[in-house]
């Protein structure tokens, strides 16, 4: 019996959707540890600290009080009524209600259903560049095309002559990331208004990707959502896993208005179905709880920040201080124009593994990302390596 080749094939709708180049890098490092090597790694994404006892603790009880069977797909009322509190005292989004948050997988969930919820075939979406690699995917997965809006250039020429160069008649979507993934950007409140007029004026939708908040160093984190007209227009993607250091428990949300939300709502009941309902037990008592966790964290992620851009300088390879987020993003140009060769060339010379910037994008070639959160020790270790080794 033969089968036709057509028939052993993927749906087309995967046919842009690939994996992530950091897969190799971990390769890597496998095989030197498995050879004996110390490896100073930089290219995670992951917080260095644990999620804070309260919140293990929630969880412990929910699990004591049998709070395990099934939760509404949207999330349980408690939980999405403390984040819509939260929405409107930290992110400033007076119209956030409980009916305009969906509680999900973490943020990819959210940035999934954002995309799945708006573009169509043949459909643009404008994405500032260098971008967080997914994000091409996301598009990809709903046939949509990708079209990259270089950050600097918006910067330095004013981002509604810099979209307006982008923009065309497919044009559906702007991809607003801030802190930015993976330059550290934080973008101003008068960039986000101009974006915000340029969306209004071109009639746009927003996905906004608001993933590291909360750790914000200079200057101050404003939603787009939260900007005259904005609201509903905007699909809005949070996750706990940064803030709260989260990343294994799964646990995000989503805040928008109709017809985003029923989309949302959606691609939520077909695919997970919802959460886990002892992680939003859990998650409740993130924000319900009194604690100065978020501000310690950042003071400490500061002090990782200004010992590793303080090193790096010193090696030559130039890096403004990130302004956000937990990563640098330094010019590497001196080692190689060629950031896969350089990210090889300090692996192999001087064990520290970090992710060549053209994985984000051509606008992040000649760059490096090093991920400072980790240990103020592997930090100094790590530099240590570079200054012995290059």
């Amino acid at each position: 019996m033969s089968t036709s080749q057509s028939l052993f094939r993927l749906a087309s709708r995967l046919d842009e959707v690939g994996f992530s180049d950091i897969v190799a890098i971990r390769n890597k490092i496998m095989e030197l540890r498995a050879a004996g090597a110390t490896v100073y790694q930089f290219e995670g994404g992951e917080p260095y600290s644990n999620t804070p006892d309260y919140i293990k603790e929630a969880m412990t009880r929910s699990l004591a009080e049998n709070r395990t069977r099934y939760a509404p797909s949207s999330g349980i009322q408690e939980l999405r009524a403390a984040i819509a509190d939260k929405l409107r005292e930290r992110n400033a989004m007076s119209e956030a209600r409980e009916e305009h948050v969906i509680v999900l997988n973490g943020g990819m969930q959210g940035l999934f259903g954002a995309f799945q919820s708006v573009v169509n075939p043949g459909e643009e979406v404008m994405v500032f560049s260098p971008y967080w690699t997914p994000i091409k995917d996301l598009i990809g997965h709903c046939q949509g095309a990708t079209v990259l809006v270089p950050t600097d250039e918006a910067r330095r020429e004013g981002f509604a002559a810099t979209l307006a160069r982008y923009l065309t008649a497919k044009t559906r979507v702007i991809y607003y990331n801030t802190p930015q993934n993976p330059t550290g950007v934080v973008f101003t409140r008068a960039e986000a208004e101009e974006v915000a007029r340029f969306a209004r004026e071109h009639d746009l939708i927003v996905i906004a990707d608001e993933a590291y908040e909360d750790l914000v160093y200079e200057g101050e984190h404003v939603s787009i959502a939260s900007l005259k007209g904005m609201f509903e227009r905007t699909i809005t993607s949070f996750t706990l896993s940064k803030s709260y250091a989260m990343t294994g428990w799964r646990i995000g949300y989503a805040v928008a208005a109709e017809p985003w939300m029923t989309g949302l709502k959606k691609t939520t009941l077909y695919s997970t179905n919802g959460v886990s309902t002892p992680t939003q037990w859990a998650a409740l008592a993130a924000f319900q709880t009194a604690s100065d966790f978020l501000e310690t964290s950042r003071a400490a992620y500061r002090d990782r920040r200004d010992l590793l851009i303080a090193g790096l300088c010193e090696l030559g390879l130039t890096c403004a201080p990130p302004a956000g987020a937990f990563y640098a993003f330094p010019d590497v140009t001196r080692i190689s124009t060629d950031s896969r060769k350089a990210s090889e060339i300090l692996l192999e010379r001087a064990q520290v593994a970090t992710v060549p910037g053209v994985v984000f994008g051509p606008h992040g070639e000649g760059h490096l990302r090093f991920s400072f959160s980790t240990s103020l020790e592997t930090i100094q270790a790590g530099l240590d390596s570079l200054r012995r080794n290059l």
